[in-house]
């Protein structure tokens, strides 16, 4: 299946400017494992282990979608496949500008299954050595997050393993300027995210990219149109 370039780019809008959220949720952890090992060295190696969870749990989920898809085999399911991925881009998109939490229920399944990884992060403390901090760094890609939960619904509708985790580390890698300990140009980025416009904008841009995505099934189906969403990898599952 191809790289869907509108999908992976809406990841990578996510990742950048969700990750304000991401900082306000995890930023403690941010702080302590970053205090603990100061030093990019160390950041960057928790911060990857961090995107190596993410594209674990997409490389997962992918696999799922794919088997599902394999198992029963019908045209119309890569086409309602490909409308959930769209719908999902477009809750990300909403998630964005969701300032009193109303899609907070997203978090739920994360949270069971962050309760049987948290006592296992513990025995990898002190994070005193590389394959600890990455290894931590992976256990955090679990940890529970609303956006980071709905990324994984998208890469779960891929069905197909490269394409999910390839979603979820274009997803981490838009989340290392602001997670990474900050330079001082990366902590002007993150106040200039806060602001309301480029949330706004950010979040149009993947709604439009979700509506996209679920209408391409019949997109496609215009010649004027047919070449650039080929050319983007707008394909349905088969």
């Amino acid at each position: 299946m191809p790289v869907d370039l509108v999908v992976m780019t809406a990841a990578l809008l996510a990742g950048l400017v969700g990750s304000v959220h991401c900082a306000a949720m995890c930023g403690g952890i941010a702080t302590g494992l970053g205090s603990s090992q100061p030093g990019w060295t160390a950041a960057l190696q928790f911060n990857l282990g961090r995107i190596g969870g993410y594209a674990l749990a997409g490389l997962l989920v992918g696999l799922l979608g794919a088997v599902l898809l394999q198992t029963f085999r019908s045209p119309s399911l890569g086409i309602a496949l490909r409308v959930l991925l769209g719908l999902v881009l477009v809750i990300a998109g909403l998630r964005l500008i969701d300032s009193r939490g109303r899609l907070a229920f997203l978090n739920r399944p994360g949270n069971a299954i962050w309760k049987r990884l948290a006592p296992l992060s513990r025995t990898l403390l002190p994070a005193d050595r590389s394959w600890k901090r990455l290894c931590l760094g992976l256990l955090w890609g679990w940890l529970p997050c609303g956006l980071s939960s709905t990324m994984l619904m998208a890469a779960w509708f891929q069905a197909d393993t490269l394409n999910g985790a390839l979603l979820m580390a274009v997803f981490g890698l838009g989340t290392l300027p602001m997670m990474v300990p900050l330079t001082w140009s990366g902590a002007r980025a993150m106040r200039a995210m806060q602001r309301g416009w480029p949330r706004r904008g950010a979040a149009a841009l993947l709604v439009l990219s979700g509506l996209i995505t679920a209408g391409s099934p019949w997109l496609m189906q215009v010649q004027a149109l047919h070449g650039v969403l080929s050319a983007l990898g707008c394909s349905v599952p088969t």
